[in-house]
């Protein structure tokens, strides 16, 4: 695989995205956004899409949304699916039978900080060579806003509601960066919507390291219909958990916090 340089301005992307129109995910969706920040940061690839708002709403039988090679794959086995596919490719382009292009492993709060982590931990400890991608609305949104590892301290979901008793969720979110990097691997990053060419600039870092072994994306995706607010607020409300430092920024790259 040929090299990602990093995007300078909006005009080096191309001009259209490979997640295309007529996918069902609501009005100012963030992990929409996400989505088609991938396929406009990483030219091909194969994406493998655990169960979530992402794979329901864009893959509607007999319908997709997606231009590029995909598939839908459990919570719990994305991770394990994706290693097969790079092992694949692998043997194939080695054979002349196919060409190698970057493998990402695209999935929820959910399916990353809970339901799948067993096999992401597998995955990443062997180092296999793909990119993770996680979009986090820190909840079960698709199946009515339930409480998840990613759901704040305080959060109020229909499994943690918040009322004169109890305040919301009583556990903390999990740490989860910190536990992807305790695998050394050599790269992993938070992100985020409002800081766009940040995110597409680490999904390329990390596409790039993924010939070396895994790397890891943790992206905070806004949901208006979890977090009850307006559409058009999405990025607004990505800037906001940045700037109250709700939502650090940072990378972790060969071991280096940056």
């Amino acid at each position: 695989m040929s090299k990602l340089e990093p995007i300078g301005k909006i005009s080096d992307l191309p001009e259209e995205s490979k997640l295309r129109p007529g996918h069902r995910l609501c009005a100012g969706c963030g992990p929409a956004i996400v989505a088609k920040i991938i396929t406009l940061a990483v030219p091909e690839a194969v994406i493998v899409n655990a169960t979530g708002c992402v794979e329901v709403s864009t893959t509607i039988y007999p319908y997709s949304a997606w231009k590029t090679p995909w598939v839908h794959v459990l919570f719990q086995n994305n991770a394990a699916v994706a290693s097969g596919i790079v092992a694949a490719l692998e043997k194939l382009s080695a054979e002349g039978r196919a060409k190698k292009i970057p493998v990402i492993a695209l999935g929820g709060d959910g399916a990353t900080f809970d339901i799948g982590l067993g096999a992401i931990s597998g995955a990443l400890e062997r180092l296999d060579k793909f990119v993770y991608i996680c979009y986090d609305n820190e909840a079960y949104m698709n199946t009515g806003i339930q409480r998840s590892g990613a759901t704040i301290l305080g959060g109020a979901t229909t499994t943690s509601p918040a009322g004169k008793v109890i305040p919301g969720k009583q556990e903390n979110k999990k740490d989860l960066i910190s536990i992807v990097a305790s695998h050394h691997i050599p790269y992993a990053a938070t992100a985020t919507l409002w800081l766009w060419r940040d995110m597409i600039n680490k999904i390329r870092k990390a596409v790039n390291y993924s010939e070396q072994g895994p790397a890891f994306l943790h992206v905070l995706a806004p949901c208006q219909f979890g977090w009850r607010y307006e559409p058009h607020l999405t990025i607004k409300m990505s800037k906001m958990a940045v700037e109250t430092r709700l939502f650090p920024i940072y990378e972790i790259e060969d071991g280096q916090l940056k």
